[in-house]
């Protein structure tokens, strides 16, 4: 409980000081606990020092975790920031409060269909391919106002836009990229950011930061 209530403190006045030269306030800065790859019990001890936001990467994973969770802290929040796959979009509309992958015209059929079906609408970030890498998800950057429209005429709450900068290179110009993206689209909300790069993220506008090991330690 300590340990996690320190790492959690540390995270938070982090963003605030990022924030303070950017003329940000923290509140307008959403931190998003990523809990992929940890069990219930390294869970637990965030939620006990009061943290209520959670980032899942897959929807199989959430559905044996967070049920139980979310009973005993039904305030808690669930973000899917992973990839994913359109036969799962009725489990993902189910299960979670907003999703941060939507990134091509199946999925976001099958997520149109999904909420229609459940009569639920899940705000979605649209994920960009930032760096224009093959082996990534994500809208190509030339296709984005076009998607976007899409995204509007099937009256998915849109969030704003999500990417993740390719590794092992300076991520501002990207974070500046998909910054630019979003004012030019009408869109006021970034995620963008991870436990490596979240404070460079900050300072450049993200409104929603993604941070695992900063925040739970390795990979359990």
């Amino acid at each position: 409980m300590e340990s996690a209530a320190s790492r959690l403190a540390e995270v938070e006045a982090n963003i605030a000081r990022i924030c303070k030269p950017a003329r940000r306030k923290p509140e307008d800065v959403t931190l998003i606990a990523v809990s992929k790859t940890h069990a219930a019990e390294r869970i637990e001890p965030l939620l006990e020092a009061g943290h209520r936001v959670f980032g899942e990467n897959r929807v199989q994973e959430a559905q044996a975790k967070w049920p139980d969770l979310r009973e005993r802290f039904p305030d808690a929040e669930l973000h899917l920031i992973g990839q994913l796959q359109s036969n799962k979009a009725e489990d993902a509309v189910e299960l979670f409060d907003c999703i941060h992958s939507l990134d091509r015209a199946s999925l976001l059929k099958a997520l149109a269909k999904a909420m229609d079906k459940a009569d639920k609408r899940v705000p979605c970030f649209v994920q960009v391919n930032i760096g224009d890498e093959e082996q990534k998800g994500g809208c190509p950057i030339a296709d984005l106002p076009g998607f976007l429209a899409q995204v509007r005429e099937a009256q998915i709450p849109l969030a704003g836009l999500m990417c993740l900068p390719p590794d092992g290179i300076e991520p501002a110009p990207f974070f500046a990229l998909l910054a630019k993206l979003a004012r030019d689209n009408g869109l006021e909300s970034l995620s963008m950011g991870m436990s490596g790069d979240y404070e460079t993220a900050v300072q450049l506008g993200a409104t929603h930061v993604r941070v695992g090991t900063a925040l739970f330690g390795a990979r359990g």
